[in-house]
Formats: C-alpha cells, structure tokens, sequence
C-alpha cells in the first residue's frame, strides 16, 4: 500500500510538472547530487573551491525543487540580535516628529521576535545638541542607521564619517545623498512643490498674486524648503500659458510670528507655506478677517487641521510620517535579516487633503 502511494504521488507530480517549494533540505540535495552535504552549503553561499561539476549538478537540483535558506530560522536557532540606531531631532511637543516615532515603534514591536532591538539618540533643534548627538552616534556599534538630517552641512559631514563604517543608512524626512548611495523614505520634494503650483493654479483665471511665506526656525536646514520652492516655481515654468501669476517671498524666524502684518497680505490672493507651519498664516488671516486667500501647506497637524475644516486652508500635503518611520525600519529589517534585494529609494505617495477628505484615523482601544 506504501509503494503504491508512493507511486500515485510520483505519478502525479510528474503528470502536473510540479515542484516542492522551499521544504527541500541541503541534505536531500546532497544525496540527489551524490555530494556531502558540507559541499552543497559551500555552492549555497558560495564559500571555498568547488569542482564546477559539483556546481552545475547542485544548482540544477536547487533550480527543480526551489531550495531556499531560511534565513529567520537561522537567526531565531542562533538567537541573533540586530542593532538599529535611531537619530532622530527631539520628538516632544512636535506632531509630526511624534508620528514618525510612532511608525518606528510599530515597526520595532512587529520585528522585536526576529530580533530587532532600537537604540535611540536624540538631538535638539541647534547644532551644538546635534554634534554632541553625532558623537554618541559614532561611538556606537549597530548593524544599521535611520538618520533624519535636519541641519545640512553638519548631516553631510556626518555621514561621511559614518560611511567608513561600511553599513546601511535609511534617511527618513529629507533626502541629502544625491548619490543615492543610502536608501531614502519620504517625498520626492520636488514633486511636491510641484503639486503645490498646480493646487495654486486650479480654477483661477483672473490675475493672482501668489506669495510664498517661509516661516522657519531659529536653525534649521532649508534644502527641502529649496527643493519644494523650485518644483513649486517649476510648475509654472512648464505652464507658461499660466501669465495670469506674480509672485513675491516672505521669510520670517519661528520665533518672530508676531511679525506679521496687514501690509504682507496686501494684494495676496494665494499663500504656500513649504513647510508644517501653515496655521500660523491661517491664524494671521482669522484674526483680521481676511478671507479669499487660497493656502497650500504641509502635514496633519492638529493646528492645520483646525484651520482645514474651518476652510481657512484650501490643502494640505501630507508627508505620511508615521509611514516614512514605519517603512525605514521595514527597509533595514528586509537587508538585514532577511538578506533581500531591497530598492534605496521609496517615495511616499504625495496625498492631497482638503476638509471634505479629511477623516482621522480612529484609535484603536
């Protein structure tokens, strides 16, 4: 009865062409190839010097039968522990910085079997916390970095010094490695100023005076603001049917928003913040009802979102955070552990919000 089990299983994988996936063991592959099982592992990870008779013979059986390690099992049987460092700017009292915490968390508690341990480094918004931060970051030994580069030259001269160390780096927020020799998470800046122009431009016909307010902090890096500012001005190079635009600029310090005045808005029929600080604007305008002013900014924070269904701002472009956090993580898991061929950029999909999308996410209890 055995025998003929055997013979209909035979017969029947025959008859369909099938393989088995992934439960073949080196062992099995070794009998079939008429090899030790010390040679076919060697072939595997292509370890020492192997008769190229041997070679052919193995990888023809790994191609039939679909061999593949299981590198989880392997790390679990060793007990491994893979080492991310987090360097991040300090998070409390800042949303959007909180999401990405809160994606990097979610991340780090779905990897936690396989692993994964997070050690976090901190730094403020100036440059002296970020040096002494850079510090702590380079005497540390890990397996992998999420680096979100707020101040620019000091980022640059880091990573270079952090590249010696010769492993992977994930930048979340803001792309600066224009080598693309590091994975990046986030948006295409760029293409989101872009997306701000066209935002700016729909159902406008009569003439419109555009201004840009860049509102930022005391020091902090301005190549995203660069990036989406030119894409933003880009959009109307391309469209230069679009005559009907003039634009002018605004930049004040975060700590100067008491700056503000009638006089800035005099004439202005449209605003576009480059960053998260577009309730500010919005604020400036309810305060001295002035209403017909179109503004375009970034990200869900409460303040903006307050200002979004009150129909004070037209849109909001979000930056997905707590995603950006999440997928850096998943992108070093995925190189690390599980040893894939993973792609070093992943752009975040650019999401238009207006008051009548706009839905927040209920917590789950």
């Amino acid at each position: 009865m055995f025998n003929k089990k055997n013979n209909n299983l035979k017969y029947f994988r025959e008859s369909f062409n099938l393989k088995i996936i992934n439960i073949i063991t080196i062992k099995k592959i070794a009998e079939l190839a008429n090899v030790s099982p010390g040679t076919v592992d060697r072939i595997i990870h292509n370890r020492g010097q192997v008769a190229q008779e041997n070679v052919d013979k193995v990888n023809a059986i790994i191609e039939e039968y679909g061999y593949k390690r299981n590198i989880l099992a392997s790390n679990l049987a060793l007990n491994k522990k893979f080492h991310f460092a987090v360097f991040l700017p300090q998070y409390e009292n800042l949303e959007y910085w909180k999401s990405q915490i809160s994606g990097i968390e979610r991340a780090a508690i779905e990897f936690h079997k396989f692993g994964i341990v997070l050690d976090y480094f901190f730094y403020d918004f100036n440059e002296v916390s970020f040096k002494e931060s850079v510090k702590k970051v380079l005497e540390f030994d890990c397996d992998g970095l999420l680096f979100a580069p707020i101040f620019y030259e000091e980022s640059v001269r880091f990573l270079k010094e952090y590249e010696k160390r010769n492993i992977p780096i994930v930048m979340i927020d803001s792309n600066i490695d224009s080598n693309n020799k590091h994975a990046y998470v986030g948006q295409d800046a760029f293409q989101s100023g872009y997306l701000a122009g066209r935002l700016s431009s729909f159902a406008v016909k009569n003439e419109r005076q555009i201004l840009i307010f860049k509102i930022t902090r005391e020091i902090e890096s301005t190549s995203v603001y660069l990036q989406r500012i030119d894409g933003f001005y880009s959009f109307f190079k391309d469209h230069d049917e679009l005559t009907n635009f003039k634009f002018s600029e605004i930049t004040i310090k975060d700590s100067g928003i008491d700056q503000l005045n009638l006089e800035m808005f005099s004439g202005i029929n449209s605003v576009f913040v480059p960053n998260s600080r577009a309730y500010i604007v919005a604020r400036f305008l309810e305060q001295n009802n002035i209403k017909g002013v179109r503004i375009i900014g970034y990200d869900l924070l409460n303040e903006n979102i307050e200002y979004l269904n009150k129909g004070v701002i037209d849109f909001l472009i979000n930056q997905r955070p707590e995603e950006q956090g999440y997928m850096g993580i998943d992108h070093l898991y995925k190189k690390l552990v599980l040893q894939e061929v993973v792609e070093n950029t992943h752009y975040i999909p650019l999401e238009i919000i207006l008051k009548e999308n706009y839905f927040p996410a209920k917590k789950t209890v």
